[in-house]
């Protein structure tokens, strides 16, 4: 579509129609006639609408025009008639002398007298801005009502008929005045009031501001007092609800301390009147009673207390007009309606202890909206130790005493009664958080771990980070993380610092850390557990005394505030019990949270966990029985600054036994008990978590040993069978001739018994045996060898009730009696000494064990018993090494153990007393060449290593 040409053509570019018609059709031209008509209706439109607009302004100024030349004609006017009223005076000069001297001499004095009043009445609204700008507010108050006494003289308030008075006739000028001074006392007493707010005031400059609020209000001192307690409540809010953008909270509250301070004291030098009779105290340093003195001064009459003469005084010498005043200007003095009556001692106190209570609820309800924004106990501290500078001023603590006792009739302390139960309960609050934060921080973290391990078990190859994967397999087998070498295994100056010389706080090795079997799990949660704990713990300390301030706080605490010190300032460590005890509280909740999470979980892994759940259950088994140890920091929290004292009471009751004095049981604080109980739970816990692992264990391996043994097919049997020995024994015929005859008896328990204590040692020993609990192992132990008679007893009960499908013959009741006793010997208790092997047997042992002699000969019987108990001591001490933990430390075979030293109750292996640089090694049985030794153990104690 082709553009139209009348589009690009302008208005302003048609100057000859001809050429529109030569150029373009008709249908063009009506185009453009269109949008010419269309723009010149847009142009008057425009036109309309300016005019419109400028309409009012054109005729704003054609009246303003106007009313200018109204105004010049009136002023070329009467500068014509002063012109012709001049000319007049000046053609009758023998008009003013008809009049006596006297008549003028008295007219012209009452012109100057005027002339001055009216000179002195136009100056005193700057002089009364000067004053209100150097903030003397008393001396605007007097030129105020000196103002409303010229007021007076000058008859400029009279009104008669609504007319103006005739000084205002003479003096147009004067009416502006009049209207400009009746704004200074609402102007001054807001700014008295305003003045009253401030704490760097000055009690002369609060005195005289009481002054002026009296003087213009024609008030009385207590309700001057009203009004200034009144002033201080209001800066209060303001100090409470002022926005924090600039000042900090620290700031904020030392201004309000500062605050209550000055309030007192500036009500003591104000309003307090000693006793009459009596000297005033302090005169020296603090004075009293200033809005008395100055009131007095201000409203006098004597002669030597005129203070208000000065104000006009300064003006005597320099203004020649000054002389005309009356002497009722220049003598005046402002004076109250009612006499001012000195507030009594009474009064005084009733108000400022209302003033103290009503403050006090507000403070509370103030500071403890500020302190909410305080995170963090070091920055209690920091306020707490502002205030404390701020109160230990000389100019503060060396009256506040007697001043408190002389307004109060009692001592007022800011701290404790206004910011320490605040402080408190904010601090508090802040570690009931922050336990709270670590608690579920630990939580979500042993939750991680348990998901970690539990993936690790199912899916030992999709470990997405090696790292956590190499931990989650440490715990699925910890024997992997015993034997594996890390570089931290050895500290790097283990080779010149023994064990003895390392603190508690310092690390361990990786070695110390595999002795006790801490997988690198429980070490992560530990030490993560630790670090936030000695967070909370090094927070705490900015709250708590010093060390080296420890002492003098506790000193100057028995001594009591008789120093000049301790009078306004106080002790800043007087509620560190309760702030460690709020750290204890929170650490204890923090711990019983962990605890019953990890309940949680075993409750949900109990009765028949699977193998991913055991992992998880091992750690948190392993987790409980180290937090003890591996957070040093709880127990720092939990004991708090009795840690230090450890030292030096431990050393009283050894020095007490030296010197053969009696000893009485140490008293334990709630601190240790808590602690204690702590321990307590955490070992339970433990144990708990345990018991469901030993009882998982051992119901998998009985069970393949009870399917074993209550095996009833022939080639089952015989498949469980094991090496037989053959035996020569010579026997006494009848004849007296010895008779050598051969026995078989069996010298290797089952296939199926050494599976079972096979596996159970591989089990115990995966997990870290050496480091489990001992209740633990023997009860595992025990439990296996119950279910293991039990399986026995069965076997006996099937015999009894129906017949077997193969039955038991000679050799098998031998074999597996021979079992039943190895068994017995290797997971049975061992004998201690004093005490009969029979005393912990379980019945049920000697009933299987008669059951199967039942199918013995009995003349078998008796020439099979000393071989095959010989047979069994032999295989018990050929395995004791391969089963190690499972035979225990105890000394089982004394015929072998009856030349060592009777002291020696472990097998652990001697050292000279100097060697110092390697560790004790473990025997897994006693040492038999101990009698080698014995020299050496007599002239010197050895040092042992006990496993």
């Amino acid at each position: 579509m082709a553009e139209d040409p009348t589009l690009s053509l302008r208005v302003s570019e048609i100057k000859d129609p001809t050429v529109l018609f030569e150029r373009y059709g008709t249908a063009e031209i009506r185009r453009v006639e269109r949008r010419v008509r269309g723009e010149i209706e847009q142009k008057k439109e425009e036109l309309r609408q300016m005019v419109g607009e400028r309409y009012r302004d054109l005729i704003d100024a054609a009246d303003t025009i106007g009313e200018m030349r109204q105004c010049s004609e009136s002023v070329v006017r009467s500068i014509q008639d002063m012109q012709r009223y001049c000319l007049r005076l000046k053609q009758s000069p023998a008009g003013p002398s008809r009049r006596g001297p006297e008549v003028s001499g008295q007219w012209q004095e009452k012109f100057y007298t005027m002339a001055s009043q009216i000179k002195l009445l136009l100056e005193i609204p700057e002089r009364i801005w000067s004053a209100m700008e150097a903030s003397q507010y008393l001396q605007a108050t007097q030129l105020y009502l000196l103002c409303c006494h010229l007021h007076g003289l000058l008859q400029l308030d009279a009104a008669t008929g609504g007319h103006y008075s005739p000084v205002l006739t003479r003096f147009p000028i004067l009416v502006r005045q009049v209207a400009t001074t009746g704004h200074f006392r609402s102007t001054i007493l807001l700014d008295s009031r305003s003045l009253l707010r401030g704490r760097a005031v000055s009690d002369q400059a609060i005195a005289e501001a009481l002054v002026s609020t009296m003087l213009l209000e024609d008030s009385s001192p207590r309700q001057a007092l009203a009004d200034f307690l009144l002033a201080r409540k209001a800066s209060i809010h303001q100090l409470l609800n002022q926005p924090q953008h600039g000042a900090g909270i620290k700031a904020q509250v030392c201004s309000l301390v500062e605050l209550l301070v000055t309030t007192l004291f500036q009500a003591y030098a104000v309003f307090y009147l000693p006793p009459e009779g009596g000297a005033r105290p302090g005169e020296a340093t603090l004075s009293c009673g200033m809005l008395f003195s100055i009131l007095e001064n201000v409203t006098s009459t004597t002669p030597g207390a005129a203070k208000g003469r000065k104000v006009l005084q300064e003006d005597t010498s320099t203004s020649s007009w000054f002389k005309y005043l009356p002497p009722s200007i220049t003598a005046f003095q402002p004076a109250l309606r009612t006499l001012a009556q000195p507030i009594q001692r009474e009064q005084l106190r009733d108000s400022l202890q209302q003033w103290i209570t009503t403050c006090k609820e507000d403070i509370s309800r103030g500071v403890g909206g500020l302190l909410v924004y305080v995170k963090s106990l070091k920055g209690l501290a920091a306020i707490r130790d502002a205030v404390w500078d701020l109160l230990s001023t000389d100019s503060i603590s060396q009256h506040w005493s007697s001043v408190c006792q002389r307004l109060l009739e009692q001592r007022l302390a800011v701290w404790d009664d206004f910011l320490q139960q605040l402080f408190l309960q904010r601090l508090q609050a802040i570690t009931r958080e922050e336990t709270e934060a670590i608690s579920a921080s630990s939580v979500q973290l042993l939750t991680s771990a348990l998901r970690d391990l539990e993936r690790q078990s199912l899916h030992p190859s999709t470990a997405t980070n090696p790292i956590s994967g190499r931990g989650a397999q440490y715990e699925v087998d910890v024997a992997s993380f015993l034997w594996s070498e890390s570089p931290g295994d050895l500290l790097s100056d283990a080779s010149w610092v023994s064990v003895s010389q390392r603190g508690q706080q310092q690390q361990k090795s990786g070695l110390a850390m595999k002795t006790q079997a801490l997988t690198p799990c429980v070490q992560n949660f530990c030490s993560s557990l630790d670090a936030k704990l000695k967070a909370r713990l090094e927070d705490l300390q900015h709250y708590l005394p010093s060390q080296d301030v420890g002492s003098d706080s506790v000193s100057q605490t028995a001594s009591g505030p008789t120093e000049g010190l301790f009078d306004s300032s106080f002790n800043r460590y007087t509620d560190s019990p309760a702030v460690e005890e709020a750290l204890r509280e929170g650490c204890l909740a923090c711990v019983h949270h962990i605890l019953s999470a990890i309940r949680c979980e075993l409750a949900s892994a109990s009765p028949n966990p699977s193998q991913a759940r055991l992992s998880s259950v091992l750690f948190m088994a392993r987790l409980c029985q180290s937090m003890g140890e591996l957070c040093p920091n709880l127990k720092h929290c939990i004991l708090g600054k009795q840690m230090g004292c450890e030292a030096t009471s431990r050393g009283t009751p050894r020095q007490g036994k030296k010197l053969g004095k009696s000893r009485t049981a140490p008293e334990v604080s709630p601190a240790e008990a808590k602690w204690t109980g702590l321990k307590e739970e955490l070992l339970n816990c433990s144990m708990e978590a345990y018991r469901i692992w030993s009882s998982a264990l051992s119901k998998v391996l009985l069970d393949k040993f009870g399917k074993c043994l209550h095996a009833e097919s022939a080639g089952a049997i015989l498949r469980t069978a094991t090496n037989w020995e053959d035996l020569e024994i010579q026997e006494e015929a009848e004849s007296g001739t010895s008779v050598t005859s051969k026995i078989r008896l069996p010298v290797q328990p089952s296939w199926f018994v050494q599976s079972l204590l096979f596996q159970l040692c591989v089990e115990v020993n995966r997990v870290g045996g050496h480091a489990l609990p001992r209740p633990t192992l023997q009860e595992l132990l025990q439990t296996c060898l119950g279910q293991a008679l039990q399986y026995y007893h069965n076997l006996a009960q099937q015999a009894h009730d129906t017949e077997s499908v193969f039955p038991m013959t000679q050799n098998r009741a031998l074999q597996l009696l021979f079992d039943l006793r190895y068994l017995n010997t290797t997971l049975g208790r061992k004998m201690e000494e004093g005490k009969s092997s029979r005393s912990h047997q379980d019945p049920r042992f000697q009933e299987v064990c008669d059951w199967l002699e039942s199918y013995i000969d009995p003349f078998d019987l008796d020439v099979f018993t000393l071989p095959l108990s010989t047979n069994l001591s032999r295989l018990t001490q050929r395995t004791s090494v391969l089963l190690g933990l499972l035979t225990g430390s105890e000394k089982q075979f004394g015929q072998r153990s009856s030349s060592v030293n009777s002291q020696e109750a472990y097998n652990v292996l001697p050292l000279a007393s100097s060697q110092i640089r390697f560790g004790l090694l473990p025997l897994s049985m006693s040492n038999v060449r101990k009698p080698k030794s014995s020299p050496q153990s007599s002239s010197g104690i050895p040092q042992q290593l006990t496993l």
